[in-house]
């Protein structure tokens, strides 16, 4: 199944059914009087969190979603039937926003979580509602309310601890590969990675964490470059960020440049994101002799500002792997012990999803744009701009 993020939908909510007008006409009965019941409320429209999907692609070839509509009142005071609720479900970890506000409605980040992203019509009124001592024959009733219609972008996030962060060729998917059972394609060729990976990491029989792997990030991903960084938004859920670094220098790339162009791009991408913890992953250190892995470390620690915390590893050949899954683990099980404990950390972490969604999103929509007007004649630029 091919792997979709993101998806623009219209929901419909149903109409509210109308009122009736009736009059109650019996043998051997005078003055019936009045008996036209209300309509039925219109269905809502709800959004319903699923572990059972992955991807966003259902979306692309159904965009619209309509609930059933309220039954109109009926004689003898009977009441209209309600529309059926329409639940459309989404994978866990969707972002609903609305396009035409801009409003983050939410954040279903939880298996089961559902949201009402469309109310549906309330039901007209039937004449019996409006007969009083003074209008014993009311010819007066009410329509059923429209419901709401609403166009929302979908944005699937992946849910995960520790997101692999780095240049193609890394070795983040060896990596996953070798602290988990996750197993994607490795080659040695960039951008083998084309589509995010998720992996789940046990550190002992109880206690286990999930790990994301993203296509690799290149110097000039915020213009198009590789394969641009909309996948940076699969690690904004993580609770922290592993940035594996090459050690190998090679005749166009130095190490600590490459760590600083990476930095870079993250700040361009969302400077939110840039502020998650992150920790500098030296990998392939087996092929660097001791004198040299210190000389990298100093150079790391003496240029980058802030450094973050370096750790030495080689995916290859295990070597630091299991030391640095115990350490994760404990940063991972003490953000879940502060999530539970204290309340002000956990509007803290909810603010700064919100801010890291908006920010993904206008830095998504700017990309796409330029690449549409870098795609465009000359001569037609300034009529896109609307010059």
């Amino acid at each position: 199944m091919k792997f979709v993020d993101e998806a623009e939908i219209t929901v419909e909510a149903g109409k509210g059914g109308n009122g009736c007008l009736s009059f109650r006409r019996e043998k051997f009965i005078e003055r019936g009087g009045p008996d036209g019941g209300d309509g039925g409320h219109g269905g809502s429209v709800y959004l319903c969190a699923d572990t059972a999907l992955n991807t966003l692609v259902d979306f692309r070839f159904q965009p619209r979603y309509r609930a059933q509509a309220g039954r109109p009142g009926q004689g003898s005071n009977c009441t209209g039937r309600s529309g059926e609720d329409l639940t459309v479900r989404v994978p866990v970890g969707t972002s609903v926003i609305d396009v035409n506000t801009d409003e983050l409605i939410a954040d279903l980040s939880e298996p089961g979580a559902s949201v009402m992203v469309a109310r549906g019509g309330v039901h007209g009124l039937g004449n019996t509602r409006f007969k009083s001592s003074t209008n014993r024959a009311p010819r007066k009733t009410t329509q059923g309310s429209p419901g709401e219609v609403r166009t929302l972008q979908l944005q699937l996030r992946l849910v995960a601890d520790v997101g692999l962060l780095g240049l193609p060729n890394a070795g983040k998917s060896t990596l996953i590969r070798t602290v988990s059972a996750a197993r994607p394609k490795v080659a040695d060729y960039p951008f083998t990675t084309l589509e995010p990976n998720l992996g789940v990491v046990r550190v002992d029989q109880e206690r286990n964490f999930v790990m994301a792997d993203v296509p690799g990030l290149i110097e000039g991903a915020s213009n198009g470059a590789g394969l641009g960084f909309r996948f940076l938004k699969h690690l904004s859920r993580t609770r922290l960020l592993l940035h594996l670094l090459d050690v190998l220098p090679t005749a166009d790339n130095d190490p600590v440049a490459c760590a600083q162009a990476i930095v870079e791009e993250l700040e361009l991408f969302s400077p939110a994101l840039a502020n998650k913890e992150r920790w500098l992953v030296l990998n392939k250190m087996d092929l660097l002799d001791k004198k040299a892995r210190e000389q990298l470390v100093s150079r790391l620690q003496s240029d980058l500002k802030p450094c973050p915390q370096i750790l030495q590893i080689s995916a290859l050949t295990g070597q630091g792997c299991e030391s640095l899954t115990k350490k994760l683990m404990t940063s991972i099980e003490d953000h879940r012990l502060r999530l539970q404990e204290d309340e002000d950390y956990r509007q803290q972490q909810r603010d700064l999803e919100q801010t890291m969604a908006f920010e993904i999103r206008r830095s998504i929509e700017a990309g796409t744009s330029s690449r549409y007007r870098k795609e465009l004649p000359e001569d037609s630029i300034n009529w896109v701009a609307g010059e």
